[in-house]
């Protein structure tokens, strides 16, 4: 049954191009189902999460993460009486904007951005699903719901002071409201994603022997989960040993947030979407003992994982990889393919804008295809580069 402080499409903002609505599909079904098809979530497959892309086929890439994610998601918002679609559609797109090499690249695109406005994966996810999409011969972008963009923008919670110049131009345009808190179905897919990220990276841990079960039995919540299963199934493999605790783990996690989350929302007293928004603290959230626990995980996961020497060794590598390509195409955009040809004739000299463009490009690649055209125009610098 749907809480009266769900989302409801009969009653969503809107989009920004009217269009007629669909017969068989509620505007956040359609929302979910424009994601998928989006080039951008395609591309999510060859992205790293922790582990760059062609590492292993076994571990999580942004493709990956994001379904996990929104699995996650759809499990907690019907359990809270929430509107599924909507929640699985601010999941999907939660990482629509990130780099290749995952944070690391981000990171390296926002220091060369500094003097343009900076790079936020959350700011250039909405400028992707409001622009840099275009195959819809009416607009540019996936034209969504407004409550799926407001989701996309604050998903984390409000976004205030110097805005990441990507939202900032489209919030001048369509309010997003970024100074309230998002429906709960978007803080349900933020807490989704801490559920996720958190498990799978013990697990992608532990197949890089980055450390042992036995470590990581000594960590909150994980040895419990170890314990219950050990005396279950005192004979079984260790690969069904660590999945079973695993996905223990994963089953606290997500009990603790319906729980807390429904304590939380009946102590609220709100009774529709725009209240919700308007309450200026977040409904959806761990319980203070469980995010203790995960507190410690995540330092044990930064410490161990996160800056790993082999990690560390790959960071400094694909760090190197964005710090060339993007000073090479913002000397030569001649470079960036044919059909970017108009916006870099609109771009003229305006540096800022070039820069943009540029980091739109990059923003946009895969792994494996900055590793190939960093190869292709800078690693080999004897080679003649071919003419405009």
């Amino acid at each position: 049954m749907r809480a009266s402080y769900a989302s409801d499409p009969a009653t969503a903002r809107g989009r920004r191009v009217a269009e007629e609505e669909s017969t068989f599909r509620s505007c956040y079904q359609r929302d979910r189902d424009r994601i998928i098809h989006a080039s951008a979530f395609r591309r999510l497959k060859h992205k790293t999460q922790v582990f760059v892309e062609h590492e292993g086929d076994y571990y999580r890439t942004r493709l990956t993460h994001s379904i996990e994610v929104a699995q996650v998601a759809r499990t907690i918002a019907g359990a809270l009486g929430l509107n599924g679609e909507l929640t699985e559609a601010v999941a999907l797109a939660h990482d629509l904007g990130h780099t290749p090499f995952g944070h690391t690249g981000e990171d390296a695109l926002h220091a060369l951005m500094a003097p343009y406005g900076g790079f936020d994966h959350n700011a250039q996810a909405i400028k992707i699903v409001t622009s840099l999409e275009r195959h819809y011969a009416a607009f540019d972008g996936l034209n969504l719901t407004w409550d799926t963009l407001e989701g996309i923008a604050k998903h984390n919670g409000p976004v205030t002071g110097d805005l990441p110049y990507a939202l900032a131009e489209y919030d001048a345009c369509h309010d997003l409201e970024l100074h309230t808190h998002a429906s709960a179905e978007a803080q349900v897919a933020a807490l989704s994603d801490d559920i996720a990220y958190n498990n799978h990276d013990l697990h992608d841990g532990l197949r890089a022997d980055l450390f042992t079960e036995a470590e990581i039995a000594a960590l909150p919540l994980v040895g419990a989960a170890y314990a219950e299963v050990d005396a279950t199934y005192p004979d079984t493999d260790p690969y069904r040993r660590r999945h079973e605790a695993l996905r223990r783990v994963f089953g606290v996690m997500v009990a603790d947030v319906i729980d807390t989350s429904r304590a939380a929302l009946a102590e609220s007293g709100a009774t529709s979407a725009a209240e919700i928004r308007m309450l200026g603290r977040p409904v959806i959230r761990f319980s203070d003992a469980m995010w203790a626990d995960l507190k410690e995980i995540r330092a044990f996961l930064f410490r161990r994982m996160y800056r790993a020497p082999s990690v560390m060794k790959k960071r400094a590598e694909v760090t190197q990889v964005v710090e060339e390509l993007f000073p090479f195409f913002l000397e030569n955009p001649q470079m960036l393919p044919r059909h970017w040809a108009r916006q870099i004739e609109a771009a003229g000299r305006d540096r800022t804008s070039l820069a943009r463009m540029v980091c739109d490009y990059i923003a946009g690649m895969t792994d494996r295809f900055a590793y190939a055209e960093h190869a292709r125009l800078i690693g080999a610098r004897g080679l003649a580069l071919p003419q405009p």
